[in-house]
């Protein structure tokens, strides 16, 4: 048997970093962009949607490099920072809530995988009949060895797949520009007849649960912050993985404006993309997109287990998750993480037999969970600056960090918002019953399982559950 890699043999580069970044973002989501905005709204609507968005997410990836750089002793970022700023339970409600986001992302990928391939072979149909079922568990536990053999070989192989995916949308985009009528565009500039500020906002808020998930990924370096070779890579590593991703789902989403009636675009099955390149170009344009696809979400896929194991190993190395959970194997993968992953991830495929729209469903479920992690992250830097621990005194940069920090908070507690009561119900039945992971952590440690304000919490978030449980029963709600 070879001996076990060292640590620095696991250490990853600041291009690797990125490519981290932008595999975990580009997935699915940029693939159905044209119809998912056009049956929301028109240009204009989709280029205030994307300006909020991004200028919120903006903020956020600048909070993660402005904590990379002043509390490098903080690794796994999204649960870190969280426990650092507002205590042990938050901390590890952060850490399950990510955790849980990156599985039902997982369980996504897998669902558009069989979906795509059922366009070809219909016995996959959307992807959660019981082929499609059976097929992407076998998928699922194929990944599961590949990453126990290594992160680093993981992370190579991401790499490859991030370069071959944004390849076919570069390709798109350039045709796209070419192809575009600047008359056509101007009649989907409005996107409805009626052209006030109030059918505008209307349509910008539809898009934001959407925005919200094309851009989740936007902290892989930050997770992965304990292989960075240099700790400076990991913020440039964010800012600039979401530069690069932010052009290309403005450019991908504006120019299908030009390229089809809304009406048209609105009607466009997943993935709508192709029926776009379809439209400029020909069938093997559909095509062509439908394989790019394919290999964008497997890479996609990789990324969140990745993540995913991540996150709970150093939530259980910090004692917040059961001690188990934080052991490693030879090539110092966190299998027991791993392991745990994907069983809940095969957990939520079963479920997905029995969703009506389980896709739809996961992206937002996704949105959701993650939503929370990302307030409590920018929370943390507005605590930071407001309290001014870490800075200089008279240090100019603490305001700025403070601004971008209160910004960035704000976005995150607004997307909250406008995902509704539903989302949050439904995240409240995930988080309460995970909660007991925290009260084994805990009991390990002979340590009080709450404090007064922890346990108003939980018993918040278990009353929160049983109403959405109640209401998933009475039919109020639906999945």
């Amino acid at each position: 048997m070879a001996p076990p890699p060292n640590e620095g043999d696991q250490k990853l580069s600041r291009n690797a970093l990125i490519a981290l970044v932008i595999g975990s973002m580009v997935g699915s989501g940029i693939f159905a962009l044209p119809a998912a905005f056009g049956r929301a709204t028109g240009a204009l609507g989709a280029a205030i949607a994307w300006t909020i968005a991004g200028g919120g997410m903006l903020m956020l990836a600048l909070v993660f490099q402005t904590l990379a750089s002043r509390k490098p002793d903080l690794d796994a970022g999204i649960y870190a920072y969280a426990k650092a700023g507002f205590g042990e339970y938050i901390g590890f409600a952060s850490a399950a809530g990510y955790w849980i986001g990156c599985c039902l992302a997982d369980v996504a990928c897998l669902i558009l995988i069989k979906a795509t391939i059922g366009k070809f072979f219909p016995i996959f149909g959307d992807g959660t009949t019981p082929i499609a079922i059976v097929s992407a568990s076998l998928l699922l536990w194929g990944v599961h060895f590949l990453v126990l053999r290594g992160i680093k070989g993981a992370a190579a192989l991401n790499t490859v797949a991030t370069v071959t995916k944004i390849i076919p949308i570069l390709v798109f985009i350039v045709v796209a520009i070419f192809a575009m009528d600047p008359q056509l565009f101007s009649q989907n500039f409005w996107g409805t007849e009626q052209n006030g500020a109030r059918a505008i906002a209307t349509q910008v808020r539809s898009t934001m649960l959407l925005t919200v998930f094309v851009f989740v990924g936007i902290e892989g370096a930050s997770v992965y912050s304990r292989y960075a070779r240099d700790r400076l890579h990991v913020g440039v590593a964010t800012v600039a993985g979401f530069l690069a991703v932010l052009s290309l789902l403005v450019l991908v989403t504006l120019l299908s404006y030009g390229i089809m009636p809304r009406q048209d675009l609105a009607g466009l099955p997943t993935p709508s993309m192709a029926g776009v390149m379809e439209a400029m170009v020909g069938r093997w344009g559909a095509v062509f997109i439908s394989l790019a696809l394919l290999i964008s979400v497997l890479g996609n896929y990789l990324s969140w287990s990745l993540l995913a194991a991540e996150v709970v190993h150093s939530a259980a190395a910090n004692h917040t998750m059961p001690s188990i959970l934080a052991r490693v194997n030879v090539h110092q993968v966190p299998a027991a993480a791993l392991w745990l992953t994907n069983c809940v991830i095969q957990a939520f495929l079963l479920i997905s037999w029995f969703a009506e729209y389980a896709f739809t469903l996961a992206l937002k479920m996704t949105s959701t969970m993650t939503l929370i992690p990302y307030f409590f992250v920018a929370a943390y830097g507005l605590r930071l600056a407001h309290l001014g621990e870490t800075y200089q005194p008279g240090d100019r940069t603490r305001i700025v960090d403070w601004v971008r920090s209160a910004l960035a908070t704000i976005y995150a507690a607004g997307m909250i918002y406008a995902g509704g009561p539903k989302f949050l119900l439904l995240s409240a039945i995930l988080y309460t019953p995970g909660t007991l992971l925290y009260f084994i952590a805990r009991r390990e440690r002979s340590e009080t399982v709450f404090k007064t304000m922890e346990a108003a919490l939980f018993t918040a978030l278990a009353i929160a559950a049983c109403t959405g449980i109640y209401a998933l029963a009475v039919g109020a709600i639906s999945i």
